[in-house]
């Protein structure tokens, strides 16, 4: 009998067309670029799906060429523990990561929830996404969604104390978190959690940039901080005790679910709040995330949802919730 092939590693880049426009304070897109991560045994195939972000200086054509460059790691053998000393904390390693996450589960018959020692998991009430636009506009968004129980309002541009008394007004029942992606300043800080908090909001996602948050530690927050572009792996934790009361754990960011696993629970045993997020992707890159969802305060996974179309086998997202992946997509 022949040996088996060696494992074989592939990247593929995909654009994935967004329902309209995603606006954020940085800009705005109309698709998503995605790179999937495919590991082959010839018996199996494992995969795992990353969004390169130019917030952190990646691009889909070198996230694709860090993956492919690791096809002589994966055909000798290489391991999730390997993985985390090859590749930095980034997209690249979260493709890579989920892929073998996804071969193991294959191989073994056995769920990536068994694998990881963690429960099963089941359905998550996710926030869905007002995309930053003017106030009015933001409100008829928040009309068409005010049924859903929890909204993501995006800011970061001024006159934001207008936005969210709009979205206030137009979904008064709705559970508010804020996301202001750095977008806001030391001079404006005060009123702007003034305004959020007036308006009922629970959760304000990295109103600072990074290299500049250190006035959160210098003022009373009336509602709780997230770090989000702040926190990336364990390593990070540190420098955000007294600035933030959560922290947003994203596969991105973290390099994969195994370094998340663990940042979720270095950050807990620090006292931090979980949030899961995600960027904007397919079902693929959010069944892992999936995993981390079950403990998390806030749970903001509607990527899916702001595609024109998602995968055939892609996650089942009702008015409130996601649930969790079927073995044909991941896991």
């Amino acid at each position: 009998m022949s040996p088996a092939p060696p494992p074989r590693l592939r990247a593929t880049i995909e654009r994935w067309p967004i329902a309209g426009a995603f606006t954020i304070s940085r800009g705005s897109k109309t698709q998503a670029e995605v790179v999937v991560a495919e590991v082959d045994d010839g018996l199996y195939r494992g995969r795992g799906e990353c969004v390169p972000y130019a917030r952190y200086n990646e691009t889909p054509e070198a996230v694709a060429a860090a993956i492919s460059a690791l096809a002589p790691e994966v055909a000798r053998g290489l391991d999730r523990a390997e993985l985390q000393g090859l590749l930095p904390t980034g997209a690249a390693r979260n493709a890579v990561d989920c892929a073998l996450w996804d071969l193991a589960a294959k191989r073994a018959g056995r769920p990536v929830h068994e694998l990881a020692g963690l429960p099963a998991p089941g359905p998550c009430v996710t926030a869905y996404t007002i995309s930053l636009d003017t106030p009015a506009a933001m409100a008829a968004a928040a009309v068409r969604a005010a049924g859903r129980p929890l909204l993501k309002v995006k800011l970061g541009r001024p006159d934001d104390p207008a936005r969210i008394r709009a979205v206030r007004a137009a979904a008064p029942h709705a559970e508010l978190i804020v996301d202001a992606n750095e977008g806001w300043t030391a001079e404006n800080l005060a009123d702007n959690l003034a305004a959020c908090a007036d308006a009922g909001v629970t959760l304000v996602e990295q109103p600072l940039p990074a290299d500049s948050d250190a006035p959160l530690g210098q003022i009373r927050r009336p509602i709780a901080v997230c770090a989000d572009e702040s926190v990336h792996d364990r390593a990070t934790l540190v420098r955000l005790v007294g600035k933030y009361d959560a922290v947003n754990l994203k596969l991105d960011k973290t390099g994969g679910l195994t370094e998340a696993l663990a940042l979720a629970a270095e950050a807990q045993r620090t006292g931090f709040a979980l949030m899961v997020g995600c960027m904007i992707s397919t079902s693929l890159a959010i069944a892992p995330a999936l995993l981390l969802a079950q403990t998390a305060r806030v749970v903001d996974l509607d990527g899916p949802l702001l595609l024109a179309r998602d995968r055939p086998d892609g996650l089942r997202y009702d008015e409130r919730c996601v649930h969790p992946a079927s073995p044909d997509l991941w896991g």
